[in-house]
């Protein structure tokens, strides 16, 4: 692996675009750093090591993973990707509702760019619309509740208006510029440039939440935290690769005197197909009625079960509704990713078909019923590695400090997804200039 990675250094192309996407990690990590104006970045810091110990900001928890902890300093970059992966998930599901979305799905390349553009003004309004809330909340003392000291103080010589103004445009223009970054790195760097920004910012906050575990605990139980964690990787590289490959072959086809078809391929189904999209759609649902308490003043009965079930990461109520949402979020993004009948129609037209089932509507029953037998075991996988956190809480012990376990939930299936996404980009490359790539 070693030489691999030397001579991807060496051939001179590859070379620049490992640079080049090093280039914009790096200011892509400068600006998560660089405070908002009229954030007061001593108050931020004072707050977030104030709440460090506090269930307080729980809510934020996956927010502020995705952002790379610039979220509760309320930086240039503080929504980091999440408008954009929200928009795309909103354009997904309204591709399969609104015809005219399913019809530029169909043209290709055209109709993916306007699909594309749609998606990037969405992420606009959606970053306007979050930026707007956050620094209510900061502002009104949510997002801290119990800080003393006000992250955006009040300036005499300002009006309030135009401090709240400039704050919201600030962190709206560091979304589109993080959109164009993500777009920079896929077209002039390595791997998909989302993708990549979301693991540079949960890779950024592994050492700090390895340090509070090893403070909250001691070195024997941070040793076998780190063992732990590389079996689960371990687990979901090997679940991650794992498919289930249906057999096609094509008809044998006379056109003039050539003779086309006869060839055999297959259909890759995938354990897990829809990668990590269940746990952002269950963890951000289950975060709502947290939000709801929030925003209510005179918090009642209602929100004391919340904050005790439903918030508290440690409660058996809100693993039990994490795990369950998962499972049916991943048959129902499979479900409409993936469409039996569209694969069986485009298979009988080009002559092709599964030995044993006949074309047309029996391909796609046949389909439809291993895509489910594969998606069962699927959403468990999800639904377990991502409750690895919570019950690393509840066995392990250390309050809070290891409701950010570092080795499930999202963050392990973002750094493996990601990874074996691009070491495989870079491996291709490496192979068509005869040299030996990274997978052996």
């Amino acid at each position: 692996m070693l030489s691999a990675f030397f001579s991807a250094f060496r051939t001179p192309d590859l070379r620049k675009k490992i640079l080049f996407t090093l280039f914009i990690l790096a200011l892509y990590r400068f600006g998560a750093q660089l405070p908002s104006p009229g954030v007061s970045y001593e108050n931020a810091q004072y707050c977030l090591n104030l709440a460090s110990e506090d269930k307080s900001t729980d809510v934020f928890t996956l927010l502020n993973l995705f952002s790379g902890g610039a979220l509760l300093q309320l930086s240039v970059f503080a929504l980091g990707v999440m408008p954009y992966i929200t928009a795309s998930i909103i354009l997904q599901l309204l591709t399969v509702v609104i015809p005219r979305l399913e019809s530029l799905k169909k043209e290709g390349q055209p109709g993916q760019a306007k699909i594309t553009q749609y998606t990037r003004y969405l992420t606009l309004g959606l970053a306007v619309l979050q930026a707007s809330g956050y620094v209510a909340l900061a502002r009104g003392g949510q997002m801290f509740a119990n800080c003393p000291r006000d992250v955006v103080p009040v300036n005499e010589k300002i009006p309030d208006w135009l401090t709240l103004t400039v704050l919201v445009m600030t962190m709206t223009a560091g979304t589109a510029v993080i959109m164009w970054f993500g777009e920079l790195i896929t077209d002039r760097g390595v791997g998909n440039g989302m993708s990549i920004l979301i693991f540079t910012n949960i890779a950024a906050r592994l050492p700090t939440e390895g340090m509070n575990i090893k403070d909250a605990t001691n070195w024997f139980v941070f040793g076998a935290i780190i063992a732990v964690g590389i079996a689960i990787i371990a687990l979901v590289v090997f679940v991650e690769q794992s498919q289930r490959r249906i057999p096609v072959q094509y008809a044998k086809r006379q056109i003039g005197r050539r003779m086309y078809g006869g060839t055999s391929t297959y259909i890759p189904l995938k354990v897990n197909q829809a990668s990590v999209i269940p746990v952002i759609f269950a963890s951000s649902l289950l975060y709502i009625p947290s939000l709801i308490t929030q925003l209510d003043s005179t918090p009642g009965a209602f929100a004391t079960w919340v904050n005790d079930n439903l918030v508290m990461p440690s409660s058996w109520v809100h693993i039990t509704v994490y795990f369950l949402l998962i499972i049916f979020f991943t048959f129902f993004y499979v479900a409409i990713s993936f469409n039996p009948t569209e694969v069986a129609d485009n298979m009988k037209k080009v002559g092709g078909f599964v030995p044993g089932i006949r074309p047309g509507k029996p391909t796609a029953q046949y389909l439809e019923y291993v895509l489910n037998r594969i998606t069962l075991p699927g959403s468990l996988y999800l639904g377990i590695i991502a409750i690895l956190p919570n019950l690393a809480l509840i066995w392990l012990g250390g309050g809070q400090v290891l409701q950010n376990f570092p080795f499930g939930g999202t963050s392990v299936l973002i750094i493996v997804g990601v990874g074996l996404e691009s070491v495989k980009q870079i491996e291709s490359q490496l192979m068509q200039r005869n040299y030996e790539g990274f997978l052996r």
